[in-house]
């Protein structure tokens, strides 16, 4: 939503808020609209990391929202409380009186359907009634210079590869093939980036070297657990 003119961007039901929700949504606005100066958000674990309940965020700690944004040169602020974000807090209060409504009287009862109904009917029609002029004329939105953007918005985990040119992530081990120009990537730094699709992709530098699927990602293996330590028994010091 934006600030200055309570318009709605972007509005979509979801079984949870999360790092990847949040990245489809802010990832589509850019594409439409352009690059903003600040996203003003709650506190939660996928906008910034805090230490201890109640203190402020670590801001030496990004989270992988808080990298893209970074690199696109968003500045992030954080709310301290729910009066500071009083328009938005309203503006919710609407959304909730109204959409459930809006829904019955459609008989709309499926996720999908009514996602449809957000993005064609919905926003438009509440952006009608309920946006207000800037006090200021222009945009602050520039165009974004990035064409990387499915880079940027991935959940991203270095690791460095192993002796059998493979690199594990959350118990799945991805097979690493030869490349024209190196045979081994072995005890080489690469990036995994989980796309925003599903799909897995390992880079080593500019270079993309593996590829995933989201229906292609290998079975998740089961973690070993430690063994413990066998006894050594009685044993007599040699005379």
């Amino acid at each position: 939503m934006d600030d200055a003119t309570n318009e709605i961007y972007y509005a979509q039901l979801v079984e949870q808020e999360s790092t990847r929700t949040t990245m489809v949504a802010l990832r589509e606005v850019i594409e439409n609209k352009g690059l903003f100066c600040a996203l003003y958000s709650d506190r939660g674990s996928h906008f910034f990391v805090t230490s201890k309940a109640g203190e402020k965020v670590d801001r030496n700690r990004l989270t992988q929202l808080g990298r893209a944004l970074r690199e696109l040169g968003v500045r992030m602020i954080p709310s301290y409380s729910p009066q500071a974000r009083g328009r938005e807090e309203r503006s919710f209060r609407t959304w909730q009186g109204r959409l459930p409504q809006e829904l019955r009287l459609r008989a709309i009862g499926g996720v999908e359907v009514a996602n449809e109904f957000l993005r064609q009917e919905y926003v438009k029609e509440f952006n009608r009634r309920f946006s207000v002029p800037a006090e200021e004329k222009g945009s602050a939105f520039v165009r974004c210079p990035r064409k990387d953007l499915q880079w940027v918005f991935s959940i991203q985990q270095e690791r460095t590869v192993n002796k059998d040119n493979t690199v594990v992530v959350d118990n799945r081990v991805f097979q690493i093939e030869k490349t024209r120009w190196r045979n081994t990537l072995a005890g080489c730094t690469v990036i995994v980036h989980e796309l925003l699709d599903g799909t897995m992709v390992i880079r080593y530098g500019p270079h993309e070297v593996a590829r995933y699927g989201a229906a292609e990602l290998p079975p998740a293996q089961t973690p070993r657990r430690p063994q413990p330590p066998r006894p050594l028994g009685n044993r007599r010091s040699a005379a």
